[in-house]
């Protein structure tokens, strides 16, 4: 700690008292700025946690001045760094409550029948998409499911990826992520198989999550960066060749483009604004309501194209 001292007179009458520290590292730092400024200057010690820095009368001023600009000017240094886990949403129960709406509609449609309006009206169809402009399609094929097991599999994995990506991102802004790379991973997949692919289910956003989580995990940590990075990154492809190799209506072009959405999309949080928005509880409230209107508004659309 230092303390200004009065314009004492010392032992010696041509020497002024300047400053009275109680620390070796302030004292260190109090002489290391007086030798810079070109300032003489002279050391007391008078006991352990009692030091004192005496300079000539005449310099005093300058002095004074010399510390209080070091002081000033570091204040607040060495900055300290984000604290990106202290972040926590307002209302921390919207995974579970996105993962029941799904198993709440696979409770209305049922497993994939082609007679099924739900399937016939809402299920990705490339044709559809490419040729009639159905882009609707690209948004509600993500909440229909095959099968139970197709169902489950993306509930018991996405509630958990869901949930820590919103602790991260905040509600509003992760879900619009989440919806911009899955329906953009989506489009893509479209256009690589052309006419005469169907496709359905959540997959595709749960891949993209994964993308937005490794490229986080990067962007978040400051030590031994590049196992943080790839470490993540074998984790989603492995899980990628587990979940997106078999099944008869497993989409493995969905899930790589979902995956890799997702690593480009999550790069947002690098933005300088990025914790300013996260804080933005209206922010947040406005993106969330919507990303879940343009999921309802597909589904209207669906059934009055």
């Amino acid at each position: 700690m230092i303390d200004k001292g009065k314009p004492t007179i010392s032992d010696n009458p041509s020497e002024e008292l300047l400053v009275r520290v109680s620390e070796p590292e302030h004292l260190n730092t109090c002489s290391l700025v007086l030798s810079a400024a070109d300032i003489t200057h002279r050391i007391r010690i008078v006991s352990r946690n009692h030091m004192e820095i005496f300079v000539a009368a005449s310099l005093r001023e300058k002095a004074d001045w010399e510390i209080t600009a070091y002081c000033t000017e570091n204040e607040n240094w060495p900055p300290q760094p984000r604290d990106n886990q202290s972040f926590s949403p307002v209302f921390r129960a919207m995974s579970p409550l996105v993962i029941g709406c799904l198993a709440g509609l696979f409770g209305l449609t049922g497993d994939w029948q082609p007679e099924s309006l739900w399937f016939v009206k809402g299920a990705g169809n490339s044709e559809a998409i490419l040729n009639n402009s159905e882009f609707f399609r690209l948004v509600t094929a993500l909440t229909l499911h095959a099968d139970i097991v197709h169902l489950l599999s993306n509930c018991i994995l996405g509630v958990f990826l869901l949930h820590f990506f919103l602790n991260l991102t905040g509600n509003g802004i992760g879900l619009l992520a989440v919806l911009v790379t899955s329906v953009t991973a989506n489009y893509l997949n479209v256009l690589i198989h052309g006419s005469g692919h169907m496709f359905v289910g959540f997959s595709t956003s749960v891949f993209s999550i994964i993308g937005m989580l490794c490229t986080m995990s990067f962007a978040f940590k400051t030590t031994r960066i590049v196992l943080h990075f790839f470490m993540p990154i074998m984790a989603g492809l492995a899980l990628l060749a587990l979940l997106g190799s078999e099944g008869e209506r497993t989409d493995l072009g969905s899930h790589l483009f979902g995956l890799l959405c997702g690593l480009i999309c999550g790069n947002f949080v690098r933005l300088p604004v990025f914790p300013s928005l996260r804080a933005s509880f209206w922010l947040q409230t406005l993106l969330g309501a919507i990303s879940l209107f343009v999921f309802y508004g597909s589904w209207l659309l669906a059934f009055s194209w």
